[in-house]
């Protein structure tokens, strides 16, 4: 085992030395994470790495009211500069995030979104990490991959697997950005928090989250689950 700080320049070069393929996930410093991963990048090239896989995010792109999809696109600009070869896995939405709004939804009997009824292609975190292991194991040349799970999901949806799943009733209240904004302000929110959070939401309305693909099943060998499947093997969070 290999201790590596990605503020600690020596400690990035003393864990790649030697190494032929990285999985490089990106960091929880959000803000920083670009100065990171385009350090680990560089280090990476130092050592002799021929190949980096990269955890993304959909559709990254230099977009001032995007979130945190500005720092994967730039990082995934870092990996085309440089001469290693790389795999970009965009993951999109974690069906664990699902589960952080049920709380309030199931409380108030009301799932509040901004996604202009758009769909979700929720991947959970074990099918994501299949096929970043398959990647880090298979994947070849420079390319760039959506990591979904098997169907896009939109929130109407969701909240009839909450209600489902419970056996409380839950409806789905579509808002603008602005009223979502305005609510999670209300709630206490940090700022910084809510322009992430009303991003995903953005992002999701213009189509960015319903991209189905079958990279969980090329990279792993098994096909990815389901958010409904998810979900009832999660039914006793929901019924707390």
């Amino acid at each position: 085992m290999r201790k590596l700080d990605f503020d600690d320049a020596a400690s990035i070069a003393a864990a790649f030395a030697g190494v032929d393929r990285v999985l490089l996930i990106s960091t929880d410093s959000i803000g920083r994470r670009v100065e990171q991963q385009r350090a680990a990048i560089a280090t990476a090239q130092a050592a002799g790495v021929k190949h980096v896989v990269y955890t993304s995010a959909p559709t990254p792109r230099p977009n001032e009211h995007g979130g945190v999809s500005p720092e994967h696109y730039w990082t995934e600009q870092a990996l085309a500069a440089s001469t290693l070869d790389w795999t970009a896995l965009r993951n999109h939405l974690y069906a664990e995030v699902s589960l952080l709004g049920a709380p309030a939804a199931l409380a108030s009997g009301q799932l509040y979104d901004a996604t202009a009824g758009r769909g979700r292609a929720y991947v959970a975190r074990a099918d994501a990490a299949r096929a970043a292991a398959g990647a880090l194991l298979q994947a070849e040349g420079k390319s760039v991959h959506d990591v979904t799970g098997p169907t896009a999901v939109t929130q109407a949806e969701l909240a009839g697997l909450f209600a489902k799943l419970s056996g409380k009733p839950v409806t789905r209240v579509g808002l603008t950005i602005e009223q979502l904004k305005g609510g999670m302000l209300g709630a206490g929110l940090d700022p910084h928090m809510v322009d992430i959070l009303a991003a995903f939401d953005a992002d999701a309305a213009d189509g960015y989250h319903d991209i189905v693909s079958d990279t969980v099943e090329r990279f792993s060998g098994r096909k990815p689950q389901s958010l409904e499947s998810f979900l009832t093997d999660n039914a006793a969070a929901l019924r707390a």
